[in-house]
């Protein structure tokens, strides 16, 4: 019982001390949208990889949530999404449910036919509940991520 206290206590003081940034995050995520350059109309994705620290595990609940940041070039169906949303599968462990992080997610949008032709950047964060089955504790995280892409002033011809 005391170990597991000192860990608990180890784990926020980390956390609130500041011990872990982007590089040392509990959940890696890199974003790449598809394809990179994009007309005006044209429909892609971000794709979305995801990687844990080793011994971690994310958990589908409470909610697992994608949010995207304001975007004048692309549209989204919405502003965020959940694990079931994109459809994620969950394993169980040990009685306890975590989230197949295996296959990268994809979260479809179309160019705005406003877009402004050159180099943009979309961000967003996950926000998670990332959890350690050998030392028993949770904790919620947020990571952040980002994407470049290139929109051209022509319009997408569908053909």
């Amino acid at each position: 019982m005391l170990k597991k206290i000192l860990i608990t206590n180890l784990v926020f003081f980390t956390f609130f001390a500041g011990g872990w940034g982007d590089d040392e995050s509990l959940l890696q995520v890199r974003a790449s949208i598809v394809p990179p350059r994009l007309a005006r109309g044209q429909e892609g994705g971000i794709e979305l990889k995801f990687s844990a620290k080793t011994g971690i595990t994310i958990s589908p609940m409470p909610v697992f949530t994608i949010e995207l940041g304001p975007s004048q070039e692309l549209v989204f169906p919405k502003d965020f999404f959940t694990s079931s949303d994109l459809e994620m599968e969950i394993l169980e462990e040990e009685g306890k449910e975590y989230l197949n992080l295996k296959e990268p997610v994809s979260i479809p949008f179309t160019v705005s036919l406003n877009a402004k032709r050159g180099s943009h950047r979309i961000e967003g964060w996950v926000k998670y509940f990332a959890c350690s089955l050998e030392e028993g504790w949770c904790l919620k995280e947020k990571t952040k991520f980002s994407a470049s892409f290139y929109t051209s002033n022509r319009i997408y011809d569908k053909k």
